[in-house]
């Protein structure tokens, strides 16, 4: 059974920072695009960022230069940095995984993460 567990979400100030971070089991980690996804209240899901084993890292031009994503395929973990947080990025944030070859997409359940002073 395919679990993407995220932690680390909660309420930070404007300006601050977070770290999450998502523990994969059931697949074969290193296989497999890791994301990061968001949605707003009210909005729509949208991308954050995506990061592929031996390729370059993907980012929404939204949070260029501010977020970070990583991955440790040791660890079947993938993480997501975020610094200089904004109001805007106020949102669910979900943990993704995508196999290009066999097409398959599992999510995880969301964590919340609150930017509010």
């Amino acid at each position: 059974q395919v679990q993407l567990v995220e932690s680390g979400g909660g309420l930070v100030q404007p300006g601050g920072s977070l770290s999450l971070s998502c523990a994969a089991s059931g697949i074969i980690f290193s296989a497999y695009t890791m994301g990061w996804y968001r949605q707003a209240p009210g909005k729509q899901r949208e991308l954050v960022a995506t990061t592929t084993t031996g390729e370059p890292t993907n980012y929404a031009d939204s949070v260029k230069g501010r977020f970070t994503i990583s991955r440790d395929n040791a660890k079947n973990t993938v993480y997501l940095q975020m610094n200089s947080l904004k109001p805007e990025d106020t949102a669910v944030y979900y943990c993704t995984a995508h196999h290009r070859v066999v097409g398959t997409n599992y999510w995880g359940k969301g964590t919340l993460v609150t930017v509010s002073s």
